[in-house]
C-alpha cells in the first residue's frame, strides 16, 4: 500500500532546485535566471606591444591624411573638369567625368575620417566593459562629479593629447572636408561680378522702337503716348539677349514740360520726352499700364505705382525706391540717343544698394 501521506512529499523531477519542498508552509525559491556577470577581460595586442600601438596609430593617422588628399583631389577635380565632359568607366557606361570625380574623391574624404575613427576606438582607445547601475534622471552632485571623472578618465586613456600624430591628423581632417562644401557653393550659378550695376545704355547708343526696331526720333513720340524701347545693338539672336533685355528695357513717354515736377527729370529729357526703366523696383515685373492724365504707371504685379511727372517716385505699393531714370538728347540725324548709362542699377534693390 502505497502511503497518501508521504505522497505529498514528493518533489517533482521538473522543478528547479529547491522550489519543490515545504518548509513550515513556505516554498523555497531560486533564480533559474543568475547573472552570469562578465567575461574576463582579454588584453589585446596593442594594450601590450607599444609597438603595435605605434603601428596602429601610424594606420589611423595614414587614413586621415588620406582624407585630406581626398579633399585636396575633390577640390583639384572640381577645376580641371569641364561640366559637360562625358567619359566611359566600366561597369557605369558613360558619366560626367566630373560628377564621377567630386563623388569619388568626396567619398574617400569622408569614408576615411570615419574609418580612422573606428580604427583608433577599437584598436587604441579603452575596450574595458564597465557595469553602471541604472540611476534617476536627475543627477545629483555625486553623479555629476562621476561623469566628470569619467569624461577626465576617457579623455587620458584615448590618447587624445599623448598620441598627437593621431590628433593632429584627425584635426587637420576634419579642417579640410568642410572646404569640399565651400566649393560646391561655387556652382550654384556664375559670380554676379558687377553685372547688375551696368546695363547696355552708353553714351551715344540710339533708342531703338520695340514695334518698328526703327531708331525712335523725337517726332515719333507724341504727348501722353507711352513707347517702349531697347538699346542699339541688341540683338534676339544673342546668348544673353533675356538678360540684356531684363535690364536695359526703357519706357518712352512724353510730357508737357511744364508738367515735369522734378527739375533733374526736366534736365535729363529732351522737349519734355522722359526714358525711364520698364522694370520695377519690388520683384523686377515689367511695367506696362500707363494712366496718362495722371501721369502714372501701375506696375500689373503687386500694383505698385510710380508718378512719372516727379521722378517716377513710389506713389503706392511695395516698391522701395523710384524707377531709374535714362538721361537722352538726340544725335546729328535726329535720332533719340542715351547720354550714358543708368547711375543707380535696375530693378530690384540687391545688396549692393546702401
Amino acid at each position: 500500500m502505497s502511503d497518501e501521506t508521504g505522497s505529498h512529499n514528493t518533489v517533482p523531477e521538473n522543478l528547479p532546485s529547491g522550489q519543490g519542498g515545504h518548509h513550515g508552509g513556505s516554498v523555497a525559491t531560486a533564480d533559474p535566471f543568475a547573472d552570469p556577470g562578465l567575461p574576463p577581460h582579454e588584453h589585446r595586442r596593442q594594450d601590450i606591444d607599444e609597438k603595435a600601438a605605434r603601428h596602429s596609430e601610424r594606420v589611423v593617422a595614414g587614413l586621415f591624411l588620406l582624407s585630406m588628399l581626398g579633399t585636396i583631389a575633390f577640390i583639384a577635380c572640381f577645376v580641371i573638369f569641364p561640366v559637360d565632359k562625358i567619359v566611359y568607366i566600366f561597369p557605369f557606361g558613360h558619366v560626367s567625368a566630373l560628377n564621377f570625380s567630386l563623388g569619388l574623391t568626396l567619398g574617400v574624404a569622408l569614408f576615411c575620417i570615419g574609418a580612422g575613427a573606428v580604427h583608433w576606438a577599437r584598436t587604441l582607445m579603452a575596450d574595458e566593459e564597465v557595469v553602471d547601475e541604472r540611476h534617476r534622471i536627475d543627477a545629483d552632485d555625486e553623479l555629476r562629479e562621476n561623469v566628470r571623472q569619467q569624461w577626465i578618465t576617457g579623455a587620458k586613456e584615448s590618447g587624445f593629447g599623448r598620441r598627437k600624430l593621431i590628433r593632429n591628423t584627425m584635426m587637420g581632417a576634419l579642417t579640410m572636408v568642410p572646404l569640399a562644401g565651400v566649393v560646391i557653393l561655387r556652382d550654384l550659378g556664375p559670380l554676379p561680378e558687377k553685372k547688375l550695376d551696368h546695363t547696355m545704355w552708353a553714351k551715344g547708343k540710339q533708342l531703338i522702337n520695340d514695334n518698328t526696331n526703327q531708331p525712335l526720333r523725337p517726332e515719333d513720340v507724341v504727348v501722353g503716348s507711352l513707347t517702349f524701347a531697347t538699346p542699339d545693338g541688341l540683338e534676339e539672336s544673342q546668348d544673353d539677349y533675356q538678360e540684356q533685355l531684363a535690364k536695359a528695357a526703357l519706357m518712352i513717354i512724353r510730357l508737357k514740360p511744364d508738367d515735369i515736377k522734378d527739375k533733374r527729370e526736366r534736365e535729363w529729357s529732351h522737349q519734355g520726352i522722359v526714358a525711364f526703366s520698364k522694370i520695377c523696383t519690388h520683384v523686377g515685373c515689367p511695367i506696362s499700364l500707363y494712366e496718362q492724365q495722371t501721369h502714372h504707371v501701375l506696375c500689373p504685379c503687386h500694383q505698385s505705382t510710380f508718378d512719372l511727372s516727379d521722378g517716377a517716385r513710389v506713389l503706392f505699393g511695395p516698391a522701395g525706391h523710384p524707377l531709374p531714370q535714362l538721361r537722352i538728347s538726340v544725335n546729328s540725324e535726329g535720332n533719340l540717343i542715351a547720354l550714358g548709362d543708368f547711375e543707380e542699377p535696375v530693378g530690384p534693390a540687391f545688396w549692393e544698394r546702401s
